[in-house]
């Protein structure tokens, strides 16, 4: 997908401001969850949403709007406005002091339009619509939302917001915003009431047991490849469905292949065309492939609706570098099949037990890849009385972190875009192994 950035345009920001709960708040510590604080979660996350202008909010300001729906969903969510902070063996908890969520109103001297297709990520004009305060990026001690809402001149308008990943996870994140949504537009409580409960459902059991192989947390040698993050090139894979109906054609009409999920294989093409265009000099190097699965519903948890912690795992997929290229499509689906399948409720126990004993080790980095399916959070249909986002997602993608997201372009396509970091050297390789995938004639079943 191209991307035209050409043109530049101001942004004039007020000063940042602290919002806190419309209401007194309890004033108490929360630990987060052994899930939650392990280190690879200990970042921020940028979201954005891009809204059209509406006929019918003419004359209501969408920052007013908003930071009043704030104030009122800080009142359920307060921890949202205290601090994190680190007590022994670096377990980390919420001081739920009300200080408040840093907010910036912004106008942007544009139409919304002007944008085009560089509202998908990775959008090159973030730093506008999410402005960087000073220390609010740090994880301990710092407000745990930074939002910012920037007024266009048709009347639309962007909200950027930056959340720290160790309060919540993307479904936590639509459930507030959601509670935003209909506070601002009248209801005396959110339709669904957030639920804490951290130590519950996602705590280490005493004693802490590892019963269950966890490769993606298997730190291995350095790789034969070197990702520097400062000279990555940002790009954005959008799959239309006749791209995935060529892929689909790859696979084999024997098996289980004609069940196959459309995100598992989105991701076995990504996993594939990444590798090859890395071009690892050890084809018997072993590689990874991450998934983040949701657990919400799974068997023997019983994690009750209103739970907005992060309640997901990262089971891997693993292959050596020389079968995983020359293999067919359906090897790779295979693999992140049988990965997924490991989900159970012992699984998830024995990472968060992991987390304890191992002492809230990072993921494996090197040669490991990580994908997340956020094409049924809804964050496109977070409504805040504009109605539904054009583009609801996160911002970004990193060296070894990719999503897939709805979207429909400007030719009025509907499809899933999936941005991905690359090296310089190995983007038009990637691009190349990807038309091969998409591109191939269909066989014959």
């Amino acid at each position: 997908m191209a991307f035209s950035s050409t043109f530049a345009f101001s942004v004039k920001r007020c000063k940042p401001e602290l919002v806190v709960p419309a209401k007194p708040t309890p004033r108490e510590i929360k630990k987060l969850s052994d899930i939650d604080d392990q280190e690879g979660l200990r970042f921020q996350v940028p979201i954005v949403f891009f809204y059209k202008n509406n006929p019918s909010m003419k004359g209501i300001n969408p920052v007013e709007v908003i930071r009043e729906g704030l104030a009122k969903t800080l009142i359920y969510y307060y921890p949202f406005a205290g601090r994190i902070m680190e007590g022994n063996n670096r377990k980390l908890m919420v001081d739920c002091n009300g200080e408040g969520v840093l907010f910036v109103e912004a106008d942007a001297y544009i139409r919304l339009e002007q944008l085009g297709d560089n509202i998908l990520p990775p959008c090159p004009f973030m730093e506008e619509f999410l402005h960087d305060v000073p220390g609010s990026g740090w994880i301990i001690g710092c407000p745990l939302l930074l939002i910012q809402v920037t007024r266009f001149i048709c009347g639309g308008f962007a909200l950027g917001i930056r959340f720290n990943h160790t309060m919540a996870d993307a479904c936590g994140m639509t459930q507030f915003l959601n509670a935003i949504s209909e506070l601002e537009k009248g209801a005396s409580a959110p339709s669904i009431l957030p639920v804490w409960q951290r130590e519950q459902y996602f705590n280490a059991r005493s004693p802490p047991r590892i019963t269950c192989i966890h490769h993606e947390y298997e730190q291995r040698p350095q790789s034969t490849y070197f990702m520097d993050s400062d000279k990555l090139i940002r790009i954005a894979v959008f799959f239309t469905s006749k791209d995935i109906q060529a892929l689909y054609n790859h696979l084999s009409s024997l098996g289980n292949f004609r069940r196959c999920s459309r995100f598992d294989l989105i991701v076995a093409c990504l996993w594939k065309c990444r590798t090859n265009a890395l071009n690892p000099s050890d084809p018997d190097e072993t590689v990874r492939l991450s998934i983040f699965t949701n657990v919400r519903g799974k068997t023997g948890l019983n994690i009750p609706t209103g739970y907005y912690g992060n309640a997901f795992v990262y089971p891997a997929a693993v292959s050596t570098v020389r079968i995983l290229c020359t293999a067919p499509l359906s090897y790779a689906v295979q693999l992140i099949q049988n990965a997924k399948a490991q989900m159970s409720e012992e699984y998830i126990k024995s990472v968060a037990d992991l987390m304890v004993i191992k002492k809230r080790p990072k993921y494996a980095t090197g040669c490991n890849f990580f994908v997340s399916n956020i094409t049924r959070i809804g964050f496109e249909n977070v409504d805040l009385g504009w109605g539904n986002a054009v583009y609801g997602g996160v911002a970004s993608a990193t060296s070894d972190m990719s999503f897939c997201t709805n979207f429909k372009n400007s030719m009025g396509e509907y499809g899933v875009v999936v941005p991905i970091c690359l090296p310089p050297l190995a983007v038009e390789k990637f691009k190349y192994e990807l038309e091969k995938m998409t591109c191939e004639p269909l066989c014959r079943m």
